[in-house]
């Protein structure tokens, strides 16, 4: 059973936020807010864990997300150029997936093996900027839910699947990011989310 660890949604305690750093570093799991749904997430750098999250989700041909802590970070792990960069930059942080051409820093279990791209995310929440941070790498995420999910429903579904569970004392949310394809000469928008963008 996953052991749940509480954090405060605008300044996660440090000691805590540790705690699951050290555990992430080990190959745990957790299931995690962020600013869209909850998601599930470990460290990219254990491969063990990524293969993990890939088999909660049940979908093994669906393309996993990374998130960053910055527009910087991006730039190692996908090949962005000026406009993509210009236009990630009044975007981020924010509920935008970007899909980008990946770099040889991103493991094969993240990238899309036909297109050769990942999904990057730079979140607008404390708890997972926190995590990025302290880390100092990439969180592999996907999202945990789909459907609108009371915080009890949520944890008990997943509770025997996941290493943490971190409660930030909020409902989770069901709306997912709006993903832009930025792989072509123009902006795509693949799905619409919780982020405005209009092409």
């Amino acid at each position: 059973m996953a052991e749940l660890m509480q954090l405060h949604p605008q300044s996660p305690q440090t000691r805590q936020v540790d705690k699951i750093i050290t555990a992430l570093q080990k190959g745990a799991v957790m299931l995690y807010p962020t600013d869209t749904v909850y998601a599930i997430g470990c460290d990219l750098n254990h491969r063990q864990a990524v293969q993990r999250v890939r088999q909660i989700k049940a979908n093994p041909h669906k393309p996993l997300t990374f998130l960053c802590s910055s527009l910087s970070d991006i730039a190692k792990y996908a090949v962005v150029d000026d406009s993509a960069y210009r236009l990630m930059r009044s975007l981020v942080p924010g509920p935008y997936t970007f899909i980008l051409p990946a770099t040889k820093l991103v493991p094969k279990l993240v990238v899309d093996p036909k297109r050769r791209t990942t999904g990057i995310r730079v979140p607008d929440a404390a708890i997972a900027q926190a995590l990025l941070s302290n880390l100092g790498n990439p969180i592999i995420s996907t999202s945990a839910h789909s459907q609108e999910l009371t915080q009890v429903e949520l944890f008990d579904q997943l509770q025997h699947q996941v290493d943490l569970i971190i409660d930030h004392g909020l409902e989770p949310t069901y709306r997912v990011s709006t993903i832009i394809d930025l792989t072509g000469d123009q902006p795509q928008l693949v799905r619409q989310g919780l982020g405005e963008f209009r092409c």
